[in-house]
């Protein structure tokens, strides 16, 4: 076998002397299992410096960098939730105009209804406003 892997045979003896040599830890495997229940009860938000402050208050003296070799073992991933931004304005005195429409979008003729949406996009020099105007018969822009 190790002509045909081309390995040497002290370093395959070797190999296995230092798996059998090794112990299993049992603290590791405990830490492993509060990362996991950690991370499920914060639902993914909590990172490496708050899990290392759940775990040393467990009794579990770790650093940072361990912390985050064990979220990485244990497949537990922070996932950041966005934060939620208003844009929409409704306590305004500006006159409402009335639904013309009613939500009745089949039309038989070019140019007798038109509807507009507005839309943000972030770019690196800021909020743009995009507006666009469609006319319902040929469903083209119009503006």
């Amino acid at each position: 076998m190790c002509r045909v892997l081309a390995v040497r045979s002290n370093n395959y003896y070797s190999y296995q002397k230092r798996k059998a040599q090794k112990p299993i830890d049992t603290a590791h495997q405990e830490m492993l299992e509060w990362v996991k229940d950690i991370a499920k009860f914060s639902d993914n938000t909590y990172g490496a410096r708050r899990i290392q402050k759940s775990l040393n208050a467990l009794s579990f003296p770790v650093s940072r960098r361990k912390t985050a070799q064990l979220m990485k073992e244990a497949n537990v991933w922070v996932r950041y939730k966005k934060k939620y931004k208003a844009t929409t304005n409704s306590e305004h005195n500006k006159p409402v105009y009335p639904n013309e429409l009613e939500q009745h979008f089949d039309v038989v003729q070019p140019d007798q209804a038109w509807v507009q949406d507005i839309t943000y996009i972030w770019t690196s020099e800021g909020w743009l406003y995009l507006a666009i105007v469609i006319d319902l018969y040929s469903r083209k822009v119009v503006g």
